[in-house]
């Protein structure tokens, strides 16, 4: 033993004699106790080993040795001894056994552990003595310990399905100790203890093996030992959930109430709904089917059954039943009596009463007498009345000049109908606001009447002529209308207003007063007031509009009472709309416009025209009408696509015409049923210099395709004083889920800068398919070189992903001080909102009684008002007229509302000329036909001409 020692020692010989030197007097001093020690014949027992130990940063470690029995125990590293001194040595005698209990310390540097240099880590053992021999404990490795920076793999995000596998992969930096991997979800510890679905043991990798919409969210990975911990980048998991079709509806009824129509059913993608950009439901979300309805059958009366025997009462009887038809399917009840009464006695039981009847019969004589007298000298009295009051009693000659054109003539100052009693208070509740200008023409009664002459009076004049029209129709009585001239004086303490002027406002007759709609007062609230304007009407009707809104409301001849006015009004609400379902899937395509008072009673319904923004070219729309309850929900009134008897909508493409009758707020919203589905933007690029003088702003807008949504651009940019830059463009955007980008390209690259990354900006598909009528802006700031540099040319690409793509080509010149410049919308306003009476239609009243009076009555061949309809492309939902008291009144109303732009009659002459060959073999209509076409002039050439030009021409 003491020669491997020799051999092997670092001291050799004199290390051996300084541990014998050590060892004999130790014995000697303590030789009766050891030699018990060593009585028991044992080799030291280690009772702690060194362990393995890192040194972290520069802190050196410690490495312990515990034996027993034992002399003495040194340290041995990579084979060296260590020397004495560098031990730390403990001793104390175990209790019971009287053994002894040695423990050895030393330290460990890093400085020691980098200067060597062997084939294996640093390593350190222990060696103890006692009388039998020595032992040896393990061999303990000290290592430096590190953690690198970055990781060998890190975890990449992914989308996966609902109940997927979801793997994410993580290899650790290098490090001394190997780092442990923990997973973070959202910033909290993952455990596969408390969820058995997640699995963190397999390679540090985290598996979930059926993914949940919980399990969403940001993952990382983190690495620690001793020295460091490290992050991973964050990996984004999206689980997503495919759209599934619910189950079919029930089929619907049928839309015709008789012969062949339509029903379908529908389904929604709600089960599930999809999630996370999960893919929308492929297939048709509405399913139509033919369907037959049974016709009504009217009932009619059977034969009368024989009289009964002569009753005590001097009476027989006799019955009859409705039963040739019955009445089927919901048709009409026979019209009479189903029990007729007669005397049977040769007038033998009414001798004594004969007295008291001539008695009676005398008496309602008188009276009926005196009654005839008192309507008599009522009827003078308002006859001479009414001389007074009008300055103008005209019969309208037109249906003989064949004109279109307006009379104006100037009425008597006295006897003003729209004055009211000054003792009355004016209502003061009634909004007043100005709404802008729109432009009714007007050019004729400038020309026929000179502008200084407005105000002067002019003699009563009337006018009385034969109507070879009723000559036609086979009336030759005298016709005789009279015109009543529209007085602009208002009573005291009530505003005109632009439209007609508000206040209560007293006729012959009633006076109705327009309320505040309770949606106008929750609109004025918010902060944003609605776009309002009013009008009085009468008897001759007329037509009310929404300055530069799209919006407008006809109100025919005689739909109101006569001898009764009111003041009918519309708005646009300005706040955000409640009219959409709370599925969301629901879009607003046109302003929500209120027409009222909501008294307003009619005899006839009114011609409601809103504008819409909904590409209806196609059938990827399912399209509906709401309106507004009292208690501000909404209910549906119909689906554009089905027929109704309450109801009737006339889609344009760029507008829709509804015929209502129930005042309130309406609107159209829509619901994509492909993704081919699309809607009109408008977009329009303004811009201006900014204050530094050397930046120049560029605002690109994206809008509904409706006037009133530009509208609020154009209020926008006056106060900004922005000028236009191209003509705004429209953009097909369509229901693919696909977001819109606006770049700006082509900017010359010596004269003009901009920031980098700002060139192209982008809009959501949510943001713009859902943007109702607030308008979506972006903006681009351009900074110029030199002052010297007043030329801008650029390109403004606003395109769809996927999708039709729009170019604004600016080319502008910068002003310095863009004070003189004028901003496109600089315009004169007019201030013509409403117009009354004929001048308002541009069908004259005659001619349009007599088209009324010639197919309201259905000739021998059935060609009435269904074929008028249907020559004027109105052939939908017939139903509807059907139910009205003159069918033809109403499409005509619809005729003049559909063309109230163009003004264009082309159309109605050719239609009637069309219909009276078809009627050729019935020599009186075709004839009455023909008259009428006759009349009608070409297009608007006539419009301008005066009334003597267009008698003489008729003559």
């Amino acid at each position: 033993m003491m020669g491997r020692f020799l051999k092997k020692g670092r001291y050799s010989c004199f290390g051996f004699l300084a541990v014998l030197v050590l060892l004999l007097p130790y014995a000697m001093a303590r030789g009766s106790r050891d030699g018990l020690s060593a009585m028991s014949g044992t080799l030291p027992h280690f009772l702690q080993e060194p362990d393995d130990a890192y040194i972290v940063k520069s802190n050196p470690i410690k490495l312990r040795c515990r034996a027993r029995p034992a002399l003495q125990i040194f340290f041995k590293c990579n084979g060296e001894w260590v020397h004495q001194n560098q031990h730390t040595s403990l001793e104390h005698t175990e209790l019971g056994t009287g053994l002894k209990i040695r423990e050895v310390m030393i330290n460990v540097s890093r400085q020691q552990v980098e200067d060597f240099h062997g084939p294996e880590d640093y390593w350190c053992l222990c060696v103890a003595w006692s009388h039998l021999g020595t032992s040896k404990s393990r061999k303990a490795t000290v290592r430096i310990a590190y953690l690198r920076k970055n990781f060998e793999q890190e975890p990449q995000g992914m989308e996966v399905p609902i109940n997927g596998m979801i793997v994410l992969h993580c290899r650790p930096p290098e490090g001394v100790p190997a780092a442990e991997v923990e997973w973070l979800k959202n910033e909290e510890l993952v455990s596969s203890l408390e969820d058995i679905n997640i699995d963190t043991r397999a390679d540090h990798n985290l598996i979930i093996n059926e993914a949940r919409l919980s399990d969403s969210g940001n993952y990382t990975c983190l690495a620690s030992n001793i020295v460091a911990r490290r992050r991973s980048a964050t990996a984004t998991v999206i689980v997503f959930v495919n759209g599934g079709w619910s189950s079919w509806t029930d089929w619907s009824e049928c839309n015709v109430r008789c012969g062949r129509g339509i029903q379908k059913r529908t389904r929604t993608c709600t089960n599930p709904a999809p999630l996370n950009g999960g893919a929308f439901c492929e297939g048709m979300s509405v399913q139509k089917s033919t369907c037959t309805s049974p016709c009504p059958v009217d009932g009619g009366w059977a034969e009368w059954t024989m009289w009964s025997v002569c009753s005590s009462e001097c009476e027989r009887q006799r019955t009859r039943e409705c039963t040739d038809p019955e009445p089927k399917h919901g048709g009409r009840l026979c019209d009479g009596a189903a029990l007729d009464t007669d005397n049977c006695t040769g007038d033998l039981c009414i001798q004594a009463d004969m007295e008291s009847s001539n008695d009676v019969a005398l008496y309602s004589g008188l009276a009926a007498g005196v009654v005839t007298v008192v309507v008599l000298v009522i009827a003078v009295t308002l006859y001479r009345r009414n001389q007074s009051e009008y300055g103008v009693d005209v019969i309208d000659s037109s249906a003989l000049t064949g004109g279109f054109q307006s009379f104006s003539f100037k009425s008597a100052r006295q006897g003003n109908p729209l004055l009211m009693n000054s003792s009355m208070q004016p209502d003061l509740t009634v909004s007043r606001t100005y709404t802008g200008p729109i432009c009714f023409p007007d050019s004729m009664e400038k020309e026929l009447i000179p502008e200084p002459a407005l105000f002067d009076p002019l003699p009563d004049l009337k006018v009385k002529v034969h109507s070879s029209f009723m000559v036609s129709l086979g009336v030759s009585e005298r016709a005789e209308y009279h015109a009543k001239a529209p007085s602009q004086t208002f009573p005291r303490g009530v505003v005109q207003e632009i439209g007609g002027g508000g206040g209560t406002l007293g006729g012959r007759g009633k006076s109705q007063l327009a309320p505040v709609q309770p949606a106008l007062v929750s609109s004025m609230m918010t902060g944003k007031r609605p776009l309002r304007t009013s009008g009085v009407f009468g008897h001759g009707g007329g037509r009310l509009v929404v300055p530069n809104a799209g919006v407008s409301l006809l109100v025919p001849h005689g739909a109101i009472e006569e001898d009764t006015t009111w003041e009918l009004y519309m708005s646009i609400t300005q706040q955000d709309s409640s009219a959409l379902s709370d599925e969301g899937q629901e879009i607003l395509l046109s302003p929500e416009v209120t027409y009222g008072p909501p008294g307003l009673t009619l005899s006839c319904p009114v011609a409601l025209t809103i504008a819409h923004c909904a590409d209806v070219s196609s059938e990827d729309w399912n399209i509906k009408l709401k309106r507004q309850t009292q208690d501000n929900s909404w209910e549906e009134v119909l689906t554009v696509e089905e027929e109704s008897t309450t109801c009737y909508c006339l889609l344009d493409t760029q507008c829709c015409h509804l015929l209502v009758e129930r005042p309130g707020c309406y609107a159209l919203v829509g619901e994509a049923l492909t993704q081919a589905a699309g809607k009109r933007l408008r977009l329009a690029a303004f811009g201006n210099m900014e204050p530094n003088f050397l930046n120049y702003s560029i605002r690109v807008y994206c809008v509904d395709d409706t006037p009133h949504a530009f509208q609020e651009v154009v209020s926008v940019e006056r106060g900004r004083g922005g000028r236009l830059l191209e003509e705004p463009k429209t953009l097909l955007f369509r229901a693919n889920s696909f977001s819109l980008q606006v770049s700006i390209q082509d900017i010359p690259q010596f004269l003009w800068s901009i920031k980098p990354f700002t060139t192209c900006q982008e809009f959501s598909f949510s943001q713009v398919w859902c943007s109702s009528q607030s308008p979506l802006q972006c903006a681009f700031s351009l900074e110029r070189y030199s002052p010297a540099a007043n030329q801008l040319s650029c390109k403004i690409s606003v395109r769809q992903v996927k999708g039709h793509e729009q170019i604004l080509q600016v080319y502008t010149t910068i002003a310095e001080s863009e004070k003189d410049t004028v901003p496109f919308f600089t315009q004169s306003d007019c201030t013509i909102t409403s117009q009354t009476g004929s001048r308002a239609f541009k069908i004259p009243l005659s001619i349009r009684q007599r088209i009324c009076a010639t197919f309201d009555t259905a000739n021998a061949k059935g060609k009435d008002w269904q074929l008028l309809a249907q020559k004027l492309h109105i052939d939908r939902n017939l139903g509807y007229f059907a139910c009205q008291t003159s069918p033809s009144a109403v499409i005509l109303s619809l005729w003049e509302a559909q063309h109230q732009e163009r003004g264009d009659l082309d159309s109605l002459a050719s239609a009637l000329e069309e219909i009276g060959k078809v009627q050729s073999k019935h020599s009186t209509s075709a004839d009455t036909l023909d008259r009428i076409s006759k009349t009608i002039p070409s297009g608007d050439s006539t419009m301008n001409r005066s009334s003597e030009e267009l008698d003489a021409n008729h003559t």
